[in-house]
């Protein structure tokens, strides 16, 4: 028996939403944030750990696997379900924001982008039927369309050109998308920060009946408050009983915020990239274990959390690891950054059926205000 998507939402508290999109592998818990897995995997971590984090679904780079090992022979391997070993909800995203950041080796038309490839330099052509069709290939549960994304500051005009041009394989996309029950496409709302063109592109994409809509083009070089702005107007303007969803944002900060305005879903880099690089995110707020303070601390990050790597592990044996460039030392803040951003949605999730999310916010934000004293 197939499983329709669906989303349901059980309750909110001002704009917050607390609800459940359903698919045919899984059910995935709003808010939810969603770990990046860009090439087949989540840098530094293994699914299991991943699913055991509270992650219900996880997001695969349509850019990336189309260059390798390209979609063809993933679908061959048995889809990205099978070849990365997740078997819960997969998300790809278009393709797009990768093939926009490469400026100089691209070539942008109506029919869609022609680029060479950062790997080897081979041509590819990226239309919106052909990135619908990768993202079909590989497997996923929620397919983007293809769009084309610009960095902030922008002209008006530019801003509308590339609004207009994503509406338009926005419409190519559902048709080459077709009728799949099982799956969804989700539109993504464009146009920089003017609200005109926000609410253009919010209102031509609501009138597809689309089952999800993206707010893409934030996060790429505005201020936060910039940002929430764009999503005070623009969250509102989709339809209530469709999920929405936040591209690439963004910091445990700007979750809440967005949450607050209707957002309902989100993926970012940021956890696994800033473990990677030394940056733990705890309650006390963001620690940077690469500085000296720790050399010699035997506490662990936190002695309360319920994952091992914030709990077993003492932060001068995780600065000597990152010093000593050991693979260990990534892997074990990324397993703390995972887990806390899945801990933050949990919390987000059960303040907004209780009906005290602003309560919750405010307790997260003064954690992290106070920060960690140092105790030694």
């Amino acid at each position: 028996m197939t499983i329709p998507f669906s989303f349901k939402i059980s309750a909110t508290d001002g704009k917050a939403r607390r609800g459940t999109v359903t698919t045919a592998r899984g059910d995935i818990r709003t808010p939810a944030f969603m770990p990046v897995g860009t090439a087949g995997t989540v840098k530094a971590m293994y699914m299991d750990q991943v699913k055991d984090l509270g992650a219900d679904i996880i997001l695969g780079n349509t850019y990336h696997l189309m260059l390798r090992p390209g979609a063809e022979r993933v679908a061959r391997l048995g889809g990205l379900h099978k070849f990365g070993g997740w078997q819960g909800p997969i998300l790809t995203d278009s393709g797009g924001f990768q093939v926009m950041s490469l400026a100089a080796l691209r070539k942008l038309t109506e029919d869609g982008v022609t680029f060479k490839s950062h790997v080897d330099g081979a041509k590819f052509e990226m239309s919106p039927e052909r990135s619908i069709e990768i993202q079909g290939l590989l497997g996923s549960d929620i397919q983007m369309q293809l769009d084309e994304c610009i960095a902030l500051p922008a002209e008006e005009d530019e801003m509308e050109r590339a609004m207009e041009l994503s509406l338009r394989w926005a419409d190519r996309c559902k048709v080459a998308f077709g009728d799949q029950p099982e799956k969804a496409m989700f539109g993504i709302v464009q146009g920089g920060d003017n609200e005109r063109l926000r609410l253009r592109s919010a209102q031509a994409l609501s009138e597809m009946d689309l089952k999800g809509y993206s707010i893409g083009g934030l996060a790429v070089g505005e201020p936060q408050e910039v940002m929430l702005s764009v999503l005070d107007y623009t969250a509102e303007a989709l339809p209530e009983t469709k999920p929405r969803y936040l591209m690439g944002v963004g910091t445990p900060d700007d979750l809440l915020e967005s949450i607050a305005r209707g957002v309902d879903m989100f993926d970012c880099v940021m956890p696994t990239r800033a473990g990677r690089h030394g940056q733990l995110f705890t309650r006390f707020g963001k620690l940077n274990i690469k500085n000296s303070r720790h050399k010699d601390d035997h506490r662990p990050i936190d002695e309360t959390s319920d994952c091992p790597a914030a709990r077993d592990y003492s932060r001068a044996y995780l600065h000597h690891l990152h010093k000593c460039g050991e693979s260990l030392g990534g892997m074990l803040l990324t397993w703390n950054n995972l887990h806390y951003y899945q801990q933050l949605m949990q919390g987000a999730r059960d303040a907004i059926e209780q009906g005290r999310y602003s309560d919750y916010v405010a307790q997260t934000k003064a954690g992290w205000a106070k920060g960690d004293i140092e105790t030694l």
